[in-house]
């Protein structure tokens, strides 16, 4: 007779599906270096007129292959992204400069960070936020925050929703773009 060892207290072990080959390491590692490139000066060229815009929000994309989408974005007061998700695409930030303010949907309730130059953040799938440029940002009276984001795979959708009076997540819109946090063509 054929048996299976039982251990005690465990279960069985699932393989963790990716919907791509980077991890939320590889993907810091990646806004960490297109970060340095930025301060660097190597993408200046793709600035309009020389100077960052400072009346919208601004991106532009640094890089891009089948693996990973990689953008420069700029924030600036009072335009915030809705909270979303990047459908199927794991993703990361690092801020430049200025102040991020991340405002994360935790099951119950939205959690409230800061993210300051040189701070990093990754975001698995189902990650739902809104972020803005801080309040208090550092970047300067009238100056952009800036960061670099990667996501991975190259995102082709993002889902947006709202807080129910029952407290709970309600999906209300689903947009496919290749755009990245909310910002139209």
């Amino acid at each position: 007779m054929l048996s299976t060892p039982v251990i005690s207290g465990s279960r069985p072990v699932r393989p963790t599906v990716s919907p791509t080959r980077l991890r939320p390491a590889d993907l810091l590692r990646i806004t960490d270096q297109g970060a340095q490139d930025v301060l660097d000066g190597r993408f200046e060229h793709l600035v309009p007129g020389g100077e960052w815009p400072t009346a919208a929000r601004w991106s532009s994309r640094l890089h891009a292959d089948d693996d990973v989408d990689v953008w420069l974005i700029s924030w600036v007061p009072g335009e915030s992204t809705e909270l979303h998700d990047h459908a199927g695409s794991l993703g990361a930030l690092t801020v430049l400069s200025g102040t991020l303010a991340e405002y994360r949907w935790g099951g119950s309730e939205l959690k409230y960070r800061t993210l300051t130059a040189g701070d990093q953040a990754s975001f698995p799938l189902g990650w739902v936020h809104d972020v803005v440029q801080a309040p208090d940002t550092s970047a300067g009276l009238g100056e952009p925050t800036l960061s670099v984001h990667a996501y991975s795979p190259p995102l082709t959708a993002m889902s947006y929703y709202e807080i129910t009076d029952q407290g709970s997540l309600r999906r209300t819109r689903t947009t496919l773009t290749d755009l990245p946090e909310g910002l139209s063509a």
